[in-house]
């Protein structure tokens, strides 16, 4: 099977890193920490992210499968010319442009409405450790929309489920508190410990910023790059309360439902549906952003 191919499913290689990170970084907190505002692990916050993780594995499989025969199909009729899958040239170019494509999703999940819906139980935890990284949702369907150009581009399908893994293996890393700044050439290209604890931050100051995968430089040219100033304050801004997986991950598309069905106007339902987290009928999107309430209390 393909899926067990480590040459096309780099992730596979990477668990078992994944898991070893994970314990040293357990290790380290245990007999290392001297800070007490350092919090380290919680038994049911890794848990919880470790189910989350599972979980995100089916709904991957799911997500590649699907997504799978729609982009060859674009790939095979679409397509008005195909790149080769064997040049240094087209895996950076589709690397790079990938990770675009991930800025730009990721700014969108975080201030649409049904697109935060999906993705806010990553933001969930109030702890930061190689565990939160594994704290996904199981609702990619985003991804789809932003990956959908690049079959039509002429990068061969299977080679985006590649190159996103070597994004998601990178991205793994950026969850800790282990790391603090890094040389200065690395903070300014890459994303970084530094970089991600920012964008996992409830601080006003840290609302919706270093959106990056693996470029910092996306942030710096959009806008929304923001330095560490100070340890942040980790998970929504309105706490969750809960442990329950399906509760972190369904009750805010079951409180955005009831919000849309409670809405008069066929306006005010779209605009519950496609405008921030927070809005309400009769307020711009503008307004809306300054200041921002999270939707995340899970029904």
């Amino acid at each position: 099977m393909e899926a067990l191919d480590p040459l096309k499913n780099p992730t596979l290689v990477a668990a078992p890193f994944f898991v070893l990170t994970l314990l040293i970084e357990l290790a380290a907190f245990k007999f290392l920490e001297t800070d007490e505002q350092m919090r380290g692990y919680e038994k049911k916050d890794a848990r919880t992210s470790l189910i989350m993780g599972v979980g995100s594995i089916v709904s991957s499989a799911v997500f590649k499968i699907t997504t799978l025969v729609v982009f060859v199909a674009m790939s095979v009729y679409l397509a008005p010319w195909h790149l080769p899958t064997d040049t240094w040239w087209s895996w950076t170019l589709l690397i790079v442009g990938l990770d675009l494509a991930f800025y730009l999703q990721h700014r969108f999940v975080h201030r649409v409405r049904i697109g935060w819906a999906a993705h806010q139980a990553h933001h969930s935890s109030e702890y930061f450790n190689f565990s939160t990284a594994l704290r996904q949702k199981w609702n990619p369907w985003a991804e789809a929309i932003f990956w959908a150009p690049f079959p039509l581009l002429g990068f061969e399908p299977w080679m985006l489920y590649v190159a996103f893994s070597f994004n998601l293996i990178f991205q793994f890393f950026q969850h800790t508190e282990r790391i603090g700044t890094m040389w200065w050439p690395i903070e300014l290209v890459f994303n970084t410990p530094s970089h991600h604890r920012v964008h996992h931050g409830s601080d006003p100051e840290y609302l919706d910023k270093n959106y990056a995968g693996i470029f910092i430089i996306w942030d710096r040219m959009f806008g929304t790059f923001q330095k560490e100033l100070h340890r942040p304050t980790y998970g929504l801004t309105v706490p969750v309360g809960t442990y329950n997986v399906l509760k972190l991950q369904y009750g805010p598309f079951v409180s955005l439902f009831r919000d849309v069905r409670a809405a008069e106007r066929w306006r005010d339902k779209i605009g519950y549906v496609v405008m921030p987290p927070g809005w309400k009928p009769g307020e711009t999107r503008e307004q809306a952003e300054q200041p921002r309430v999270e939707e995340s209390q899970p029904a």
